[in-house]
């Protein structure tokens, strides 16, 4: 057993040896809670569930520890409060249960942990406090800094110039600032937002609020520990979140590295452009699960190797559907297939070499068209092994007669109203009304609806 993933810092494929293989650590920067994440705010989510899910096939369930924090206090979610008169409070637990239902609906585990950054300001004061102290922080306008000229190491992770980093970082380059790199660590508050009262030792005169970078370092030393084993997030987080969360962190831990490998996966992209809220080119998630049924989403997230960009389209979605019905169509023939200790090695392989999906998934068609030429006791066994190789991939959970009555694209007839058709019918064959029975049917039909009359009534499945 020998997993290799890709360190983001290093720059090279590392074979993957936890500090402690009794506690492994992982830490996945999570949503911030204002309004509804899009589709590609998910592909993180699923491939750092993915992960999680081959740490603990390596090292076991219980030896694997993954935080995935949310993000509580921002001024997005101050400004969705005032534009919407509501309080922060019900605006961030509304967006994060429905960020957690659709996660479930992709076949996510839930994380170990789910810190949310409310509840880490007194260790974000006390990480200000020590940075303070040791010179690597500095207040000006009521405002307290990080000195980036205090770590020789800024910009390790980047690897861009400073006039790079200044314009990626985006932020204000204020005439109190001692180098427009700086970044804000506690901010002030005015008087109808959040805040909280520093420690004295400050010296500010009123209630203030964190940074959006500090929270991460806070969470990340509050739930796991000084130094993690792995610290993943999308490739957009690299600078300069995860930058800035390295410098705060070794400045207050005497040089302690935050994470000992760092994995960021790519973009997905509608056209010639990332997704994004900003571009105004999202697809929600929301919006898709009322058309197609989460492991078809899964699949096609997972369609490419994560560190590439994806291109997500119509097509991409559908043809994840046609791959699924393939596998969905020999399971039904052995719904309850014995379960087997192990996935298959050709699929554990593939994904302990840095998440190779693409191969992964060559692997388990391969199971399928093994098992399609066996007969018997072999050809249920077969299945039992293409169950336990899609389980650990997040697959092939559903019963395979709900998979074919879910929705398969946009248009289609809901189930309630396939019901309702059948029911129609079967009052008008109880009437001896065939020719309205023979019509339900031909409508149904012309629908991509396939009915199964047996001795206890009619069924159906999407063809």
């Amino acid at each position: 057993m020998t997993i290799t993933l890709y360190d983001t810092h290093a720059r090279e494929k590392r074979v993957f040896t936890p500090a402690d293989p009794n506690r492994v650590t992982m830490y996945v920067c999570g949503p911030t809670v204002y309004n509804h994440a899009h589709i590609g705010n998910f592909r993180a989510a699923v491939v750092f569930d993915l992960l999680f899910r081959v740490l603990r096939q390596a090292f076991g369930h219980d030896a694997v520890v993954y935080a995935r924090n949310f993000t509580d206090i921002d001024d997005k979610i101050i400004s969705a409060s005032k534009e919407q008169n509501a309080p922060i409070e019900e605006i961030t637990h509304k967006y994060a249960e429905i960020y957690k239902e659709e996660t479930a609906a992709l076949n996510v585990l839930e994380p170990s942990f789910e810190p949310r950054a409310t509840g880490f300001i007194e260790e974000m004061q006390a990480l200000v406090s020590t940075l303070i102290d040791k010179g690597a922080a500095y207040i000006a306008a009521e405002n307290v800094l990080f000195d980036v000229n205090s770590f020789d190491e800024y910009g390790s992770l980047a690897r861009l110039n400073r006039d790079d980093m200044v314009a990626g970082a985006r932020v204000e380059v204020a005439p109190y600032k001692r180098d427009p790199a700086d970044f804000v660590l506690w901010k002030p508050s005015s008087d109808d937002e959040p805040g909280w009262v520093a420690p004295a030792s400050w010296g500010l005169a009123g209630r203030g609020r964190p940074g959006w970078h500090l929270e991460c370092s806070a969470m990340i030393k509050g739930v796991l520990g000084e130094t993690i084993d792995i610290h993943g997030g999308g490739q957009d987080l690299r600078f300069p979140h995860h930058e800035n969360e390295i410098a705060q962190s070794m400045c207050a831990n005497d040089g302690a590295p935050l994470a000992r490998y760092w994995l960021h996966n790519g973009f997905l992209r509608m056209g010639d452009e990332k997704m994004s809220k900003s571009l105004g080119n999202i697809v929600l998630p929301k919006e898709l699960l009322t058309r197609w049924h989460g492991e078809v989403l899964r699949w096609a997230l997972l369609s490419a190797h994560y560190r590439q960009p994806l291109e997500w389209t119509d097509e991409l979605i559908q043809q994840s559907k046609r791959q699924l019905d393939r596998f969905y169509r020999l399971l039904a023939e052995v719904p309850t297939a014995p379960a087997v200790d192990a996935p298959p090695p050709s699929i554990v392989l593939a994904l302990e070499d840095d998440l190779n999906t693409p191969e992964a998934f060559a692997g388990l068609h391969e199971l399928r068209d093994i098992a399609q030429q066996l007969d018997g006791d072999a050809r249920r066994a077969a299945i039992s092994r293409l169950k336990a190789a899609g389980e650990l991939l997040g697959f092939f959970g559903e019963d395979p007669a709900i998979w074919f009555q879910a929705p398969g694209g946009e248009g289609e007839m809901s189930a309630a109203d396939i019901q309702a058709r059948l029911v129609a019918r079967a009052e008008a064959r109880q009437a001896k009304d065939f020719a309205k029975a023979d019509q339900i049917r031909d409508e149904l039909t012309r629908a991509g609806i396939v009915i199964e009359d047996g001795p206890d009534g009619a069924s159906w499945r999407r063809a």
